[in-house]
């Protein structure tokens, strides 16, 4: 979700996924060779015991180890004639993520080698890319040119730019021609994914690491990082820098690498992920083992400091609106859950009083493990790690003193590309209340039953729900307005 931002790059370091940037800004393909050499072939068997050798997890979230998913493949794929596929998920809807970004913009190659290095190991048909930036769609498709007939097996795939466009079911959809949403059922993209053939999905960043290792061998892949969390990792600092750094790097140090400090506190793992108290942060290493002490978790490789002359309520707030506006829209706790969450932080933050703060509990409660994917859960885990880590912020926001700080947006959000307007001719409205049942997302009623609001922003995937507010409104008072 980071539209044409461009990442600034940085390392802790030896480099290994971003090597060779010293000399140039982007490595084509003879470029690519120069720096990491020509890839070995690896049969199936080998590559799984790589991927065990050096403990390589996913790096897109959920950090499910690497090995695992291609043996499920491969045991799938047998019993289907040995076909199966390989996606590259790039598409990082993370707003506050730029690290797949910074691969595929700057070392493309070094992706595309990790994929098809898994690809000739599996015997798979089909290497597709799932990408939503088009400057990334653009650097990746002329990488797949520059490998000249080796290329024509990756197939490049642009899709919506939507929070949960990533999601397993909703790439897998995307790529195979229908819209990017998640099914809402529980399927193994290794038993059923694309073209409904046994498929291994991970992120970018997890092919690249593998690329790296099938050059360098797991002794020499193991100096960097921990023993038991071996490597680098890429992390997006602040919404704009990517650095790369051995696991088990302090997070005091990385932060002021990067010109910056915790401040209020600092937000691990995006906006599905948890927020440490300044303390914590100091102190906590950038590690599984080390972030678990604090119920947190790498996720995307999100670091986001919040600064200290801006309001944390009012950010948090922001922020949980954007989340349930990304709804896919497939579940009653994504339609109905996340706006009515959203209204009940916002109330609080205007000072709602002690009842707006229970309104706050009860809605995290419902939507909690009742979602069609993950979406609810992390939206409702993100607001409930801010309650704990500010709760005198929240408390006094409810009791009506606030904190006097603006909402500087200190966490990135994607600028609204088509910001039309719901308008409400007054003259006109009779209180009917057919908008608030086509438009729920956007449209909330006042005690009288009117529109609380006269001008309300309409999210460019709601027009078309908008439009049909417009055209059914019995007493034509509403019009769409740029």
């Amino acid at each position: 979700m980071s539209g044409v931002t461009r990442p600034v790059l940085g390392c802790v370091g030896q480099p290994r996924l971003l090597a060779g940037l010293d000399v140039a800004a982007r490595l084509d393909r003879a470029g690519h060779l120069a720096v990491h050499g020509a890839l070995p072939p690896y049969p199936p068997d080998g590559l799984v015991g790589l991927a065990e050798d050096i403990g390589l997890g996913g790096r897109g979230g959920a950090g499910f180890p690497f090995a695992r998913k291609l043996r499920a493949v491969e045991r799938s794929a047998r019993a289907r004639e040995g076909r199966s596929a390989v996606i590259v998920n790039a598409t990082e809807g993370e707003p506050s993520c730029l690290k797949d970004a910074a691969l595929l913009l700057h070392v493309p190659h070094l992706v595309l080698d990790g994929a098809l290095l898994a690809a000739a190991a599996l015997g798979a048909e089909d290497v597709v890319v799932g990408v939503t930036r088009a400057d990334v769609e653009q650097s990746l498709t002329a990488a797949v040119a520059e490998r000249g007939p080796a290329g024509r097996r990756v197939r490049v795939v642009r899709l919506p730019e939507r929070f949960v466009t990533g999601e397993g079911t909703a790439l897998v959809k995307g790529l195979d021609g229908g819209p990017a949403l998640p099914s809402g059922q529980k399927v193994r993209t290794s038993e059923r994914g694309l073209g409904g053939l046994p498929t291994l999905l991970s992120n970018a960043e997890t092919y690249a690491h593998l690329a790296v290792a099938a050059r360098i061998g797991a002794p020499e892949y193991r100096t960097a990082g921990l023993p038991a969390e071996p490597g680098t990792t890429l992390l997006t600092v602040a919404g704009s820098t990517v650095v790369e750094v051995p696991l088990g790097t302090s997070l005091a140090y990385v932060l002021d690498l990067c010109g910056t400090v915790p401040g209020q506190g600092v937000l691990v793992g995006g906006y599905h992920g948890r927020w440490l108290a300044p303390a914590d942060a100091r102190e906590a290493a950038l590690s599984r083992r080390s972030l678990a002490a604090y119920d947190a978790v790498l996720g995307a490789g999100a670091v986001l400091p919040l600064p200290e002359d801006t309001c944390p309520a009012g950010e948090v707030a922001r922020v949980t609106r954007w989340m349930a506006d990304e709804s896919a829209g497939q579940c009653g706790p994504c339609v109905r859950g996340l706006p009515s969450l959203a209204d009940a932080v916002e109330q609080l933050v205007a000072g709602g009083g002690g009842a707006a703060l229970d309104a706050v509990q009860a809605r995290m409660r419902g939507v909690l493990g009742r979602g069609a994917c993950s979406h609810p859960d992390g939206t409702s885990s993100f607001v409930a790690s801010a309650l704990a880590v500010f709760p005198e912020e929240f408390r006094d926001h409810a009791l009506g003193s606030g904190c006097g700080r603006r909402v500087l947006g200190a966490l990135p959000l994607p600028a609204d590309e088509n910001p039309e307007r719901l308008v409400v001719d007054w003259t006109l409205c009779k209180g009917h209340g057919l908008c608030v049942d086509l438009l729920p997302d956007v449209v909330r009623l006042d005690a009288d039953g009117y529109p609380s609001q006269g001008v309300m922003p309409v999210p460019g995937r709601l027009r078309p729900k908008a439009l049909r507010a417009v055209r059914r409104c019995p007493a034509l008072a509403l019009r769409i307005q740029e």
